[in-house]
């Protein structure tokens, strides 16, 4: 065998084999009956073997061709599992996903999303960048991110919902005012204005509790006494138990850690919040975004 055997050639023995006879095999090839015998022909030819024999009835097939079929069959099934494959993937989403994240994945969902898009669509590499909630924001309208989780104010008038962006509230929760063991006294029953006057952890201007608070203390012209500034959710707890001073905390958390560490809790203040997921509006379709989409309506329901 000197060359390389065409796939048509192949088809047309299988089909001689199957149907016995060159006419029908013609047939179903949708060729002329000489022009399946000429193939026929090169493939002996190309082989050095005798692959059938005449009978007064047709074809039928000789040693070497019936010990030929079964290699030229699979031959063929192989490359009709590459073409399927092929027009499979000719409909698969690829390219990068730049993902902003926020807080813990358990509170954000995070493992199942990722879960969901992998499954959906596994050609998506993802990227994620952890930050404050303000700072995804920022890096979503850029599109320096694709997509991101962000917190914003649990009423909807005062949510990122601009025209430019495509916004879903995921879930709607509460942040609590908690203060440092034994600090009961100074902090329940007390108002916005007397625990004010209280030493605060802050945060930077990106974060949820930065922008919660001053959209709570500047209309009534106040400005908390801060005592350490803070970037990070554990670190805060950690100057909570220390007794350093006050902190916004997210209401499961709260409880938890008032339970076990015996942190005082404000009772008459609290801040609603909605934790949401953004991404630009005019890049919505756009199928890694699209397919990110599709994967946060599974995880989240």
């Amino acid at each position: 065998m000197t060359a390389a055997i065409d796939l048509q050639i192949l088809r047309a023995f299988v089909l001689a084999a199957r149907e016995g006879n060159v006419s029908r095999a013609a047939e179903r090839l949708h060729l002329t009956q000489p022009a399946v015998s000429l193939q026929l022909k090169r493939l002996a030819e190309e082989t050095g073997l005798t692959l059938f024999t005449r009978t007064p009835h047709g074809l039928a097939l000789t040693a070497d061709g019936a010990a030929m079929l079964p290699q030229a069959e699979r031959v063929l099934a192989a490359v009709g599992d590459l073409q399927q494959a092929a027009r499979k993937l000719q409909g698969t989403v690829r390219g990068a996903l730049r993902i902003g994240t926020i807080l813990d994945p358990e509170f954000t969902r995070l493992g199942v999303f990722l879960r969901e898009l992998v499954e959906a669509a596994p050609q998506i590499e993802t990227e994620l960048r952890h930050g404050m909630s303000g700072s995804v924001l920022a890096q979503v309208q850029r599109g320096d991110l694709d997509v991101g989780f962000h917190l914003d104010p649990g009423d909807d008038d005062q949510a990122a919902t601009t025209p430019a962006l495509s916004v879903r509230t995921l879930t709607r929760f509460t942040y609590r005012v908690v203060a440092p063991a034994g600090w009961g006294p100074q902090v329940q029953g007390r108002d916005w204005k007397a625990l004010a006057a209280l030493p605060w952890l802050a945060t930077p201007p990106e974060s949820a509790h930065h922008r919660l608070l001053e959209r709570m203390f500047t209309p009534l012209g106040l400005s908390p006494r801060r005592v350490a500034l803070v970037d990070q959710e554990a670190s805060m707890l950690d100057l909570l138990k220390s007794g350093v001073g006050l902190s916004l905390v997210r209401d499961s958390i709260a409880i938890r850690e008032c339970q076990a560490h015996g942190l005082a809790m404000a009772d008459r203040v609290q801040l609603d919040c909605a934790l949401r997921f953004v991404s630009l509006a005019s890049r919505r379709d756009e199928p890694v975004i699209a397919s990110a989409w599709d994967a946060l309506a599974k995880a989240w329901g």
